[in-house]
């Protein structure tokens, strides 16, 4: 593939919505299947882990770096199929796996057809939402995700059917794979609806996004899994953790469940507010908060960084 698809030491604060963390050993841009493929096997033939990245928004990359080869499944990647009818009276759309959840729900809108409102403002490509089932007000990917297809390791074409899949909250089988599973694409199985509805719906999700959540400052969305019968946020707030800071990361004044950088901070101090906000949280209510952004890479720097 082109030499300027492949970038050395790339910082991943350029790739990540948290704008931290230190270089990859190498980023490989990929704009098609055969590029995947091909980036791949190069990565088995040469013994190097791989990490696989799309919008980097529920990602952290501590301060060292990442070892090996990340694939970066972006731009190029994100063609979505006109809209197939379905035997059932649904109907099929398929999305490269570098297409974003925003720009799938309004090609769904545009269709007429109803059930990824939820997804609107997510800020997520939809390789990654189906990597950890994301959702939000009421709505999952499980809902709605027909098929998954993904390389293996060997380049092999694998489809993966939604009871496959096995998801559960913020899980699916690809957590579980011994090897890379790389999605090159998602089929979503809809209804129609009302245009004007829908896109109402949407906007209503999104106003409340605007008014709710630190949307202008970088961050990886909601930092803790939901325990069950509480609110991670409901939790920290109770417990007067609000602003509480440690170096450039703060706990978000306006929604405790995010944690912000928004003092140019590193990965340490984010991990660091993570921990505190956890034993804090244990000590004040006996409820153990776990991380829902996925933490990758190292603390010393990879070597050449």
């Amino acid at each position: 593939m082109p030499k300027k698809q492949i970038v050395e030491y790339a910082p991943m604060s350029r790739y990540t919505t948290l704008r931290l963390g230190g270089p990859a050993e190498v980023l490989c841009e990929i704009a098609g299947v055969e590029e995947l493929r091909a980036a791949l096997a190069a990565a088995a033939a040469l013994q190097v882990p791989v990490t696989l990245l799309g919008n980097g928004s529920n990602l952290l990359v501590r301060d060292g770096g990442v070892r090996g080869l990340v694939i970066h499944i972006g731009d190029g990647f994100q063609q979505i199929s006109d809209p197939i009818p379905l035997p059932d009276g649904r109907y099929a759309l398929t999305a490269q796996a570098g297409a974003t959840l925003t720009r799938l729900s309004n090609a769904a809108a545009d269709a007429g057809l109803t059930g990824l409102e939820f997804a609107a403002g997510i800020p997520g490509t939809v390789g990654g939402a189906v990597y950890m089932n994301a959702g939000a007000y009421g709505g999952e990917m499980k809902d709605v995700v027909s098929t998954v297809t993904a390389l293996d390791a060997a380049g092999g074409t694998v489809s993966l059917t939604n009871e496959e899949m096995a998801f559960g909250y913020r899980h699916s089988a690809l957590m579980e794979a011994e090897g890379p599973l790389a999605v090159t694409s998602v089929t979503v199985a809809l209804s129609r609806g009302d245009e004007d509805t829908i896109r109402t719906a949407m906007r209503e999700f999104n106003a409340r996004r605007r008014e709710k959540q630190p949307v202008t400052l970088p961050s990886c969305g909601s930092t803790f899994k939901r325990p069950k019968g509480h609110f991670a946020g409901t939790l920290i707030d109770q417990c007067g953790l609000k602003g509480l800071r440690v170096g450039g990361a703060s706990v978000s004044t306006l929604h405790a469940g995010f944690l912000v950088n928004d003092r140019q901070g590193t990965a340490a101090d984010y991990l660091a507010l993570i921990a505190q906000v956890q034993r804090i949280v244990w000590e004040k209510t006996g409820v153990r908060l776990h991380p829902e952004v996925r933490i990758i890479g190292e603390d010393a720097p990879v070597t050449g960084a």
